[in-house]
């Protein structure tokens, strides 16, 4: 063989080995990591501490650490990686009976503090930074406008947020992406381009809403099409999984709102999921999504602490004390202008509107100000920061690219740490408790769940059942829990195969009327979707319990077993 040939093949294998060795280097580096998201977040449940917060103090601490690779998160990894599944989980997870109930406050958040915000860092940073253009500054506001939905949702669940404060919380931090990525990507076309229409700007943010909402919406009635026609469980678990991708990518291709399409998607899916699929399946779909989801948040809040050691390199020294300065500056200022906005949103609808004033009145200072403060930024910040353009359309850098990315991982670090550290002892110094509403609703819905159940008993008792005495059983079990508005022991049948498969027929019966009658109470508005997750979660460990864990629920109330 000809020496040259020789030379290239052993060329070939060495770069081959060295590929190797780079995935092999980056795979230890996503097991560390999750071996400190793990860590951080025992300790941050151990310390009371929002593990978001930990996570970001541990990300910061780890850049210290001689011999830690620098990483480098690419803003296309966490759109297309993080962000939908995230969405998605976050809409799937809210009521939609509360989130239309306070779609005003949330509408005002969402829009009108995101265009204020934006409006307010832009003359900041233009005043404070010399140099600096506006269509710069107003992409910096559009950055750090939007509170993150991960932010909000971890630490409002976790301090037991009074139920309508976390409602909004969550449903602004929903929508006010779109709002903000629409802005952004309008003052970027001006900075790349030199040209910024108002009207395109506006007819662009409706259209990419429009369309967004659109794609979500024919995402997830596919979505549950194919969940009614599979026969498994893990096929029906990786198609939703998969729902929140396909939204987001063909949104992209479409120019709509990628974030609205997961939201939208969300909201659909979760009501019509409880028909869609057996009890088996939803409990092992609510454990693979919880996890994910934890992942997710895990690494994407340490991989923001560790962007530190990337953007101290990006930035000349002598910059880095003016910079400071006004990432303090744009901080306080998007900390005080979501103070002043809550209030002010609150107060002027009810000024112009008697008649809300006397069905919503205002809601307690307390309230309001918990909803001001709790103004993290996060994913959606850092992500947008890092997806600066390069250079222009003339060939020239970005300006200020990097002096961007810096003030908005500033404002990142101070409301998530300052804010976020603060709150435990706000929501203790206000004395803000969790409202009852959600148990009322819930006992209430347990009474009528086992009144279904009751009722169906009743109806199968005029059959001519093979064991009799199984629905007199099962009629004191259900009495019961009527009486004690809790969950009883599963009643054990007989060994016999006529008698056991009997049994499983009865309880699959009756749980399905518990759930139909707790869907159509959640239809009706009458409950919140989080008391049925819960009323659900134990049908369907009742259903396992029972061996009719495999059996769902299908139009007519005929039933199908998962293979």
């Amino acid at each position: 063989m000809p020496r040259s040939s020789n030379e290239t093949r052993w060329r070939l294998l060495d770069a081959s080995s060295k590929q190797i060795m780079n995935s092999l280097q980056q795979l230890e580096t996503v097991i560390l990591l999750l071996m400190a998201v793990l860590a951080l977040t025992t300790v941050a449940r151990k310390l009371v501490i929002p593990y978001p917060i930990l996570l970001v103090i541990g990300g910061l601490a780890l850049v210290f650490i001689p011999g830690l690779p620098v990483i480098r998160l690419d803003s296309d990894l966490v759109f297309l990686v993080f962000l939908p599944p995230i969405l998605w989980a976050a809409a799937y997870f809210t009521s939609w009976r509360d989130f239309r109930a306070n779609l005003r406050p949330i509408t005002l958040h969402a829009v009108g503090l995101v265009l204020v915000t934006t409006a307010a860092v832009a003359v900041v940073a233009h005043a404070a930074l010399p140099g600096i253009g506006w269509a710069e500054a107003i992409a910096l506001g559009a950055i750090v406008s939007p509170p993150d939905a991960v932010s909000a949702t971890a630490i409002g669940k976790q301090l037991h947020f009074p139920h309508r404060v976390l409602t909004i919380l969550e449903g602004e931090s929903l929508v006010n992406d779109a709002t903000a990525l629409v802005l952004y990507r309008a003052a970027i076309a001006a900075a790349v381009s030199g040209a910024f229409v108002l009207s395109e700007t506006l007819l662009a943010f409706v259209l990419a809403a429009a369309v967004g909402i659109m794609i979500g919406l024919m995402v997830s009635f596919v979505t549950r099409w194919a969940l009614v026609l599979t026969k498994d469980s893990f096929s029906e678990i990786a198609i939703t999984l998969l729902a929140p991708y396909i939204a987001w990518v063909l949104a992209e291709q479409a120019h709509g709102s990628a974030v609205l399409a997961c939201v939208a998607g969300g909201f659909y899916l979760r009501r019509h999921f409880s028909a869609a699929v057996a009890p088996s399946t939803r409990i092992q779909a609510r454990a693979v999504w919880e996890l994910l989801v934890f992942v997710l948040n895990g690494v994407i809040f340490i991989l923001i602490g560790l962007q530190l050691g990337t953007l101290r390199d990006a930035v000349p020294s002598g910059e880095l004390d003016t910079l400071i300065l006004v990432g303090a500056l744009v901080s306080v200022t998007a900390i005080v202008v979501r103070l002043l906005w809550v209030p002010v949103a609150a107060w002027a609808p009810r000024l112009v509107s008697p008649r809300l004033r006397a069905h919503d009145p205002m809601p307690p200072w307390s309230h309001l100000f918990i909803i001001g403060w709790t103004g993290m930024r996060g994913i959606v910040s850092l992500a947008s920061a890092l997806a600066l353009p390069l250079t222009t359309a003339a060939g020239t850098p970005f300006p200020f690219r990097a002096e961007v990315i810096l003030i908005a991982f500033m404002v990142i670090l101070a409301t998530l740490v300052l804010q976020g550290l603060s709150l435990p002892l706000l929501i203790r110094a206000l004395k803000v408790r969790e409202d009852p509403g959600l148990e009322d609703e819930e006992r209430q819905a347990r009474v009528q769940t086992a009144s279904a159940a009751l009722a169906r008993l009743d109806e199968m008792a005029s059959e001519d059942w093979p064991v009799p005495e199984q629905i007199e059983r099962m009629r004191d079990h259900y009495g019961s829990r009527l009486r004690r508005s809790a969950q009883c022991e599963t009643i054990d049948a007989e060994c016999t195969p006529e008698a056991a498969e009997a049994f499983r027929r009865l309880r699959h019966e009756t749980l399905t009327a518990e759930r139909l009658a707790a869907i159509g109470l959640r239809n009706d508005g009458a409950i919140s979707d989080e008391v049925l997750h819960r009323l659900e979660h134990e049908l369907d460990v009742e259903a396992l319990r029972s061996g009719v864990g495999e059996l769902r629920v299908l139009p007519g109330n005929r039933t199908r077993r998962n293979h």
